[in-house]
């Protein structure tokens, strides 16, 4: 059967997260549910990344293989024409049947937004944290390196499980200000449940002086999620990219 690869951005504020859940809305759900009503039979979407609920895309990607003999570009047309508008198709793409999401991809880009000011936003309240406290940036700069590299990253893990491997490699860990806003980019080969989330929890609270940056080495060491800061909220999250 012919495999195609979608890349789609999505707005993750009403799904119950990536993942099928029986009763819920879920990006996985809803993408199915439209494949196979144009394909006329069941299809299986695979993604490259389970987002959690509330957290956003603008560049998750998926595979699926079907009977129907339409094009790629006819499938692009015929999913955005059914999908709902805070799901949108990018790109599809004829790909080999060995081509799969999850395990073909080589790292993935994840971007942490936060409005850091007192007033709130309105417009922005599912897209962007809002963060009324100072921050010392410099800190969080710091604190970035040590988790820069191959490490144990236990202590950041949101649901520990005996059967994955909690070692990831973190390419890339920053920090920017742009105004009111402060971005964070996480770039690494895998990552564990909710590990961003709580990397950007534990880089607040250095932010904020709760924490010192020269803690964060320790904290990564100890392999104990007790240590780290708590759980950044979803909706301040984006999926990027996915490279293969």
């Amino acid at each position: 059967m012919p495999t195609f690869k979608i890349t789609l951005e999505y707005d993750g504020t009403n799904y119950h997260g990536w993942q099928i859940q029986p009763t819920l809305a879920t990006i996985q759900g809803t993408l199915e549910a439209v494949i196979s009503r144009v394909a006329q039979h069941k299809a299986n979407v695979t993604g490259a990344g389970r987002t959690d609920a509330g957290v956003h895309a603008m560049g998750q990607v998926a595979h699926f293989s079907t009977t129907a003999k339409l094009t790629a570009e006819e499938w692009q047309r015929a999913l955005n024409g059914l999908l709902p508008p805070d799901i949108a198709v990018q790109t599809v793409e004829d790909v080999p049947d060995s081509f799969h999401a999850r395990f073909s991809a080589k790292s993935k880009l994840y971007r942490y937004r936060i409005f850091a000011r007192v007033n709130r936003s309105a417009l922005s309240r599912s897209k962007i944290l809002h963060y009324p406290y100072p921050l010392d940036l410099d800190a969080m700069e710091v604190a970035c390196r040590p988790l820069i590299g191959t490490h144990d990253f236990s202590s950041f893990q949101g649901s520990p499980t005996d059967t994955e491997n909690p070692v990831c490699a973190v390419t890339k860990l920053t920090v920017d200000r742009f105004g009111d806003e402060v971005i964070f980019e996480v770039e690494g080969n895998r990552f564990l449940k909710q590990m961003v989330r709580n990397i950007v929890g534990t880089l607040l609270e250095v932010g904020r002086g709760k924490l010192q940056a020269g803690e964060i080495a320790g904290i990564l060491a100890a392999k104990d999620r007790t240590k780290a800061g708590p759980t950044a909220p979803a909706h301040g999250l984006y999926l990027v990219r996915v490279d293969y």
